[in-house]
């Protein structure tokens, strides 16, 4: 069994978990029982990768939810923010008294006290951010612990506890759970803040920017005054909420105004190179808004006097995160990539990133409206403007279409309407299996093709690879 400082409550020897297959919530239990605790869990949704994962790290996990799921009673329940009242499982927990908390919590009741706390937050970004500054860190040799909601790949998993000093997380804005409304990254105890960036985002959470800006400055005012905020110097939204911080700022960006001033910006091969405080980095991938995400990752790095030189080396040695830009294979002169994107303006940098990387080839952008802000017609506009900067565009269809209010929905054939009327060739197509019969024919050695999805998109990936 794990042990625990005195002066933090040390865990319980059990944890079931509400929502186990959630990405955040499948690493923190994994991270769970490599520490010697006992995980279960359960999810209406039990499907590889993560089904595998736990299983292969010999946690139980049932499908579907039901009373008799609950373990013994000195288990604490991990609820995760799917869970919402009426669930079979949650209301018998309820209504025995059993002792429930969210993830954020579990956190930092058990493991962010007396640490020092490096919080990853911005509409864009987070997941490269936080998995590029922990593997600084490891490779320092630091021994930091992280939680990260994505796959890095120079790091074993999501989540791990380490003998270091720091926590690297990654900090969502979206809600905690259905008990607790406000925004995950508030209960980390940041001692470092870094914000990427700022949009609206969250439709199904949030009415609008401000009240997405109102959370980022709660998080703000939390930050010690020995700590650190760094901002992105070139986001109008992001220095809004930092301008009262009691804790020192750092802005860093492009802007003439910049404190930590990004630099002669080059691209070589798939590699970009780019300066930042006196010192040259090398960096394996592509789009402007990653050498950013970099910059804030080394800013944060220096801040707690890790070497420029091991910066560098960590740096150029960075292999990126599973689902970002990632090359699922190439046949027949076709490569197929697969993005996480699921915003316009991640879409967008990431077709112009995309663009650098693969010169005078052919881009296909397929896009599924999955996430709760992209089922809405919350950016019926904005989608059109982004996927015009691919050579050719497929939209599928809304999603789980009946959860969304008739009136709320996007509508994906005029996406695909106001694209074609932009001079880009574009269709609309129910679902995966259309998509690939209609694009396949129209595919051409040296052609490129990115997913976008936040999902499976019904494995779209390999079908395109098998044909």
């Amino acid at each position: 069994m794990a042990s625990s400082s005195s002066s933090i409550q040390a865990p319980p020897r059990a944890f079931h978990f509400l929502g186990i297959c959630g990405t955040a919530m499948g690493a923190v239990a994994a991270m769970l029982r490599d520490e010697g605790y006992t995980v279960t869990g359960s999810d209406e949704s039990v499907y590889p990768p993560m089904s595998t994962f736990l299983a292969d790290k010999g946690i139980s996990i049932q499908a579907g939810y039901k009373p008799e799921n609950l373990p013994s009673d000195d288990a604490i329940l991990v609820v995760g923010n799917t869970i919402k009242r009426g669930n079979p499982e949650l209301e018998a927990a309820m209504e025995a008294k059993r002792f429930y908390l969210s993830l954020p919590e579990t956190m930092k009741t058990y493991f962010l006290r007396k640490t020092h706390n490096l919080v990853v937050t911005g509409t864009h970004g987070k997941t490269t951010t936080t998995s590029l500054l922990a593997w600084i860190f490891e490779h320092a040799g630091k021994k930091p612990s992280y939680l990260i909601g994505g796959l890095p790949k120079n790091l074993p998993q999501g989540c791990v506890k380490q003998s270091g000093p720091y926590w690297i997380i990654e900090g969502d804005e979206y809600d905690t759970a259905f008990f607790d409304k406000r925004s995950k990254f508030i209960h980390y105890l940041p001692e470092l803040v870094i914000i990427n960036n700022l949009e609206f985002d969250h439709a199904d959470i949030f009415d609008n920017l401000a009240a997405i800006q109102k959370s980022f400055s709660h998080l703000v005012r939390i930050v010690p005054r020995n700590g650190m905020v760094l901002v992105n110097a070139d986001d109008a939204n992001a220095l809004t909420v930092v301008k009262d911080s009691p804790a020192p700022i750092l802005e860093v960006g492009f802007s003439e105004n910049a404190a930590v001033r990004i630099q002669n910006v080059r691209v070589e091969g798939e590699h970009q190179l780019f300066t930042l405080m006196n010192t040259e980095f090398t960096l394996a991938m592509s789009g402007t808004f990653n050498v950013r995400n970099a910059a804030m990752a080394i800013a944060a790095a220096h801040f707690y006097q890790i070497p420029l030189p091991e910066i560098v080396k960590a740096v150029a040695a960075f292999e990126g995160v599973r689902r970002r830009q990632e090359i699922r294979g190439e046949v027949r002169g076709v490569t197929i990539i697969d993005d996480f994107g699921h915003h316009p303006t991640a879409m967008r940098e990431t077709l112009q990133g995309l663009r650098h990387r693969f010169p005078h080839r052919r881009l296909w952008a397929l896009f599924e409206p999955r996430s709760n802000t992209t089922r809405r017609a919350v950016f019926q506009h904005d989608l059109p403007s982004a996927l015009t900067l691919a050579d050719g565009v497929f939209v599928a269809q809304v999603a789980a279409l009946e959860q969304i209010p008739v009136n709320e929905r996007l509508h994906p054939e005029q996406v695909v309407a106001d694209i074609n009327a932009a001079g880009v060739p574009a269709y609309y197509e129910p679902d995966a299996d259309a998509i690939v019969a209609k694009l396949n024919p129209l595919l051409k050695p040296g052609d490129v093709v990115v997913v976008f999805s936040n999902g499976g998109f019904g494995g779209i990936h390999q079908k395109l690879l098998a044909l």
